[in-house]
């Protein structure tokens, strides 16, 4: 299993249509589990605590309580050493349309590794962007 299913998610709709499109032929089996499970809402509806594409975000190492400050991309803008994480990833996947305060799980070669989303710093469409 590449990300948690049971979590619950949102997704913009522009997000949702621009997800299904792309070619997750080199994605786990599950990403498109977790975008079939995510509730779809209109840019404008997203909470402001939503990981939504190209947000950025602190999250914390369930077991090292080390933080990290990444977003979410495209897989063209990846670039892991940076803190931009392709949504294809094992991690990227795991934390598409979560909120604040939940604890997400992926699949990596050494195992299962757990961290908790502490905070959103910029998301899109809180500024007004990508909204429709």
């Amino acid at each position: 299993m590449q990300a948690d299913i049971q979590v619950e998610r949102q997704l913009t709709e522009l997000d949702f249509a621009r997800l299904r499109k792309l070619d997750t032929s080199g994605a786990g089996a599950g990403f498109a589990d977790v975008i079939a499970a995510a509730e779809v809402v209109p840019g404008t509806e997203i909470g402001p605590t939503v990981i939504t594409m190209y947000t950025q975000f602190e999250l914390e190492d369930a077991d090292t309580r080390e933080r990290r400050t990444l977003a979410i991309c495209y897989p063209e803008d990846a670039e892991p050493s940076s803190g931009f994480i392709s949504v294809l990833s094992p991690l990227g996947s795991s934390l598409i349309g979560v909120r604040v305060g939940s604890e997400v799980r992926w699949q990596t070669p050494a195992g299962t590794r757990r961290a908790t989303v502490a905070a959103v710093l910029f998301q899109p469409e809180a500024t007004g962007d990508y909204v429709t």
